[in-house]
């Protein structure tokens, strides 16, 4: 298969992002994972396989007319049964010309990254509703400058490398184009860092690069430098295609640009209550839509987001903090990574209501599993609450703590003569007796050790001198401190105008500039 309407400048990049100065930091975007493997080898050969198998003979259900244009002609089959049939030489011929590595832009080049093997690097995402307020300890309707506040807090947390639309605007919930531009305008507005926007509109699309080409200062400057991905479900499970998310799709592949694909079955609901049922079906209908974006344009890249999901079979409700989903999406990063295909993989999920001792270890478990087992774009809900419903700037802060110690976990022990520590040993056993004035304490002590920005290390005397205040007391005061002065100006004053004039803004230049709001 020839390769189309390729970009130019992917070794270039390459080569810029690797002659990046090392920040000799205790993490840093891009750990690679993978340690934890919860199939073995012959296990994913055997979901592989049967996926192959519901592909070619079951099939994904509705496909739209552009879906068929693109697919009958290079070797897909349309059964009397209005499913499309994907053989399986086919799909094996696909997986080999996807992509294995992508280049992924920043709104500014320093958040330029390229993405391979097990590299990981964290993200914002999902589509919760409403936000949880602290004082009120409640849940309110989301707002449209609720969304700039989010992008601008994001982006002064270190460990959060992507930004990914964190909930959907209620405000303008009846208004999608409304919805989709300030959605858009917040996140350039807030963040320079790589974006990723949830649309299920066609039409949007094209206005959305206008947009972007605007920000930018000309006709195809974003093509040049693709810093959005627009993304959502073309899938609706079980096995069939969704109509205006896969319009998406397939303008997405037509311009060559990257998209997500994200498909979200949900154990013992939407697919099977088999663990390995649930992989099997997952894997098939995110190969699906892989399938249709490089028969579109052969070699084009699309975000593999395999999204099992697990039901609480008590009630049929969703459940994101479980064991079970912990476990399910590990081994979706194994897989992915079985294939050299690069993966997005959700986590940081929580039932709970409030950031209580069930969201910190709901949160943890699902991440930790994840990023051991070598997702490439974690998206780990940082502020995600109540099942997905709701999400909370506290939480966002606290999560950010704690992606920071789950990166340690994952970067592991150096072991070398030098670490090894023989002479150091000596030094101190023959000397004064303990190592904490040692040089090589005093050399490690800020790229061996990383200390947390929220969690509490003091004495309990010290904790209840000073009010008892619980992480959350203090995230809240900490957003207070991070919010109240920055408002970046990444988009000048004339073109912001420009914007303004062309697009439907409902973010108020008052809401970006210093006010009571915080």
């Amino acid at each position: 298969m020839t390769r189309k309407n390729r970009r130019a400048g992917g070794s270039k990049a390459r080569r810029a992002i690797r002659k990046k100065s090392e920040i000799n930091n205790v993490v840093t975007p891009g750990l690679e994972g993978g340690k934890y493997h919860p199939l073995s080898t012959e296990e994913i050969e055997k979901i592989h396989r049967t996926a192959l198998n519901v592909l070619a003979t079951i099939g994904i259900g509705d496909p739209i007319p552009e879906i068929l244009d693109h697919t009958l002609p290079k070797g897909c089959v349309l059964g009397s049964d209005n499913r499309l049939k994907f053989p399986e030489s086919l799909v094996e011929d696909l997986l080999d010309i996807a992509p294995k590595e992508h280049i992924i832009y920043g709104v500014d080049p320093k958040y330029d990254y390229s993405v391979t093997g097990k590299k990981m690097y964290l993200s914002t995402s999902g589509e919760p509703i409403s936000i949880f307020d602290y004082k009120t300890n409640s849940y309110r309707p989301t707002k449209v400058v609720d969304i700039y506040d989010a992008a601008r807090l994001c982006d002064q947390l270190e460990h959060i490398h992507h930004y990914g639309q964190p909930f959907a605007v209620t405000e303008y919930s009846q208004q999608r184009y409304v919805h989709d531009i300030n959605a858009a305008y917040a996140a350039i507005a807030g963040t320079q860092k790589n974006i990723a926007l949830a649309v299920d509109n066609v039409e949007h699309v094209d206005p959305l690069i206008n947009l972007f080409d605007t920000f930018l200062g000309g006709e195809g400057k974003f093509m040049e430098r693709p810093f959005v991905e627009i993304g959502g479900c073309p899938i609706v499970a079980p096995l069939r295609f969704g109509k205006d998310n896969a319009e998406v799709m397939v303008r997405m592949a037509e311009l060559g640009l990257t998209i997500g694909v994200c498909t979200a079955p949900q154990a013992g609901t939407t697919a099977p209550a088999s663990l390995a049922g649930t992989l099997v079906q997952a894997f098939a209908e995110t190969l699906a839509c892989l399938c249709v974006v490089n028969l579109i344009n052969p070699g084009s890249y699309c975000d593999f987001e395999m999204w099992p999901f697990v039901s609480d079979l008590r009630t049929g409700a969703f459940t994101g903090g479980s064991g079970e989903q912990a476990l399910i999406m590990a081994a979706t990063a194994q897989m992915c990574n079985h294939y050299g295909l690069v993966s997005s993989i959700a986590c940081g999920m929580t039932d709970a209501k409030t950031m209580d001792a069930q969201a910190g270890y709901e949160k943890a478990i699902t991440t930790t599993a994840a990023m051991l087992a070598g997702g490439n774009f974690v998206s780990a809900y940082p502020g995600a609450l109540g099942s997905l419903m709701g999400w909370s700037f506290e939480a966002a802060i606290i999560d950010n703590d704690m992606f920071g110690n789950i990166q340690r976990l994952v970067r592991g022990i150096e072991v070398n003569d030098q670490t090894l520590s023989y002479d150091v040993i000596k030094d101190v056993i023959y000397g004064d007796g303990h190592y904490l004035k040692h040089e090589q304490t005093i050399a490690l002590m800020e790229t061996e050790f990383l200390y947390p920005n929220l969690a509490n290390r003091k004495t309990t005397q010290e904790w209840e001198a000073e009010g008892k205040e619980t992480i959350f007391d203090v995230a809240h005061q900490r957003l207070q401190e991070m919010m109240r002065d920055y408002y970046p100006q990444y988009i000048p004053a004339k073109t912001d105008a420009k914007i303004r004039e062309n697009f439907p803004i409902k973010i108020t230049e008052q809401d970006m500039k210093k006010n009571d709001r915080w």
